[in-house]
Order: structure tokens, then C-alpha cells, then sequence
């Protein structure tokens, strides 16, 4: 009786990893331990950068936010300060976009978020 090898096994658990390499440069798509390599580092890569994005975005959101209300003559805090006074909860990505596009409502909303930052607390 012949000797099992589980040679199906191991040849598509192989083929799997160049699967996944296809497309690297060089010996890290055609030879199986540096594949194998790549692979793990641009799935560990891949795991990571999907929460850094959302740190990217945000970073981005709040500087143009930012740059958009030093034009009106507040801060970024100060005008977030304001917004959270008058009871409006948009997001910064929201804000962010409007800043962008819609230039009169941005102003109306930091307008309304500088009258209740000079509101007295009674």
C-alpha cells in the first residue's frame, strides 16, 4: 500500500498563499516561504491600517473644520464648545463637509455656536 502524504493538502494550502502574493514584486510571489512572509506582514499590515484610517479621517475632519472656523473668528474647540451648548450633534465628518460645500450653513452654525458660547449661564 502506498504511503499517504497528504499531497492534495499541502499543495493547495501553497497555492493559497501565492494566491494571496499574487501581484508582490520578485521572489515574493513565486517562492513559497517568501510569500508566505509577505503575506502575513500585508495581512498584519492590512489589520492595522484599517483602524489607523479612521484616526486618518478624523485628523483630517478636525483640520479642515478647524481651518474653516479660524475664518469666522472662533477656534476649533471653542466653536465644538458652542455647538455642544446649543444642543447640535452633527459629526465631524458631517461639519467637515459642510465647511466644504455649503459655506452659508457652516456659517450659520458657527454663528449659532459663538451667540451661545456669550450666552450668561443663569
Amino acid at each position: 500500500m502506498a504511503r499517504a502524504v497528504n499531497g492534495t493538502i499541502s499543495r493547495n494550502r501553497r497555492k493559497k498563499i501565492l494566491k494571496l502574493a499574487k501581484g508582490f514584486r520578485g521572489m515574493r510571489s513565486r517562492n513559497y516561504r517568501k510569500a508566505k512572509e509577505a503575506v502575513l506582514k500585508a495581512l498584519s499590515y492590512a489589520y492595522r491600517d484599517r483602524r489607523v484610517r479612521k484616526r486618518d479621517f478624523r485628523r483630517l475632519w478636525i483640520a479642515r473644520i478647524n481651518a474653516a472656523v479660524r475664518a469666522e473668528g472662533l477656534t476649533y474647540s471653542k466653536f465644538m464648545h458652542g455647538l455642544k451648548k446649543a444642543n447640535i450633534e452633527l459629526d465631524r465628518k458631517v461639519l467637515s463637509n459642510m465647511a466644504i460645500e455649503n459655506e452659508a450653513s457652516f456659517r450659520a452654525l458657527t454663528k449659532t455656536a459663538r451667540e451661545h458660547l456669550q450666552a450668561v449661564p443663569a
